[in-house]
Order: structure tokens, then C-alpha cells, then sequence
């Protein structure tokens, strides 16, 4: 079962219209066309009149764009990333490097973030000695 499956309980279905994706996944028509435009979706099929047709595996990758997305990772990597996965198995070595990359930022952003957590925990607990408040 998908991801998209497990949330949306549409488990079944083989094929989706552009409004019903853009339904699921929160991205616009205008972004999945984009995306199909600079190549980050792989080719969608489509219907006999010309509409797109999504499948689960359309599905599962704009799933895991959208974690590529939350990562911080540029556009222009995903998009790189996603001509290598074309391009076939000997590509693995490439796609693994990016990745490995991807989470070095992560990490590195993570740690930036629990700094400023730290700092802010502080604050807190000085203006709950200093008003008199419970601290954290």
C-alpha cells in the first residue's frame, strides 16, 4: 500500500485526474504541470481526450518530492535526481551521493535549529523567573 493510499484511503484506484491529485497532494494543477514541464514528474500518461492520468507510482514520487521539498534540497537537484532514477540502476552511486548530501544539510540545519531552541529556552526561563511565572 502507498503512502497516498494509507492517508487518502483511495486504495484501488490506478488512475487520477489532475484536480483529484492536486486534491490530495495540496499542490496546485499550475505546480504539477510545472513539474512534468522541468522534469521532475516522469512522463504522465494520458486519457484518449488528453487529460493527464496520474498512477499510484505518480503518487508515491510527488510524495517523496514533497519530502525532497521539506529537506531544503534545490529544485535543480531534485530535477537531477530525478533524470538519474530515468536514466536506470547504474545511476545509483550518483543518487546516493545527492542524497547523502541532502541529509549533511539536513543535519547541519537541525543542529542550527536546536541552537535557537536552546537560546529561546533560555529566554523563556528568565522571563518566568523575572515575571514570577513557572519556568519550562
Amino acid at each position: 500500500m502507498s503512502v497516498i493510499e494509507s492517508t487518502t484511503g483511495l486504495a484501488g484506484r490506478d488512475r487520477y485526474t489532475i484536480s483529484e491529485v492536486a486534491a490530495l497532494t495540496g499542490l496546485s494543477a499550475h505546480t504539477l504541470r510545472w513539474y512534468e514541464r522541468i522534469g521532475l514528474m516522469p512522463h504522465v500518461d494520458r486519457s484518449h481526450t488528453g487529460q493527464r492520468r496520474f498512477t499510484e507510482r505518480d503518487l508515491a514520487w510527488l510524495a517523496f518530492v514533497g519530502k525532497l521539498r521539506l529537506t531544503g534540497m534545490p529544485v535543480a537537484d531534485m530535477v537531477r535526481y530525478a533524470e538519474l532514477v530515468r536514466e536506470g540502476d547504474h545511476t545509483h552511486a550518483e543518487r546516493r551521493a545527492l542524497l547523502e548530501a541532502t541529509r549533511r544539510d539536513v543535519l547541519d540545519r537541525i543542529a542550527e535549529l536546536r541552537s535557537a531552541l536552546a537560546v529561546l529556552d533560555v529566554k523563556i526561563d528568565h522571563y518566568g523567573t523575572t515575571c514570577g511565572g513557572p519556568s519550562s
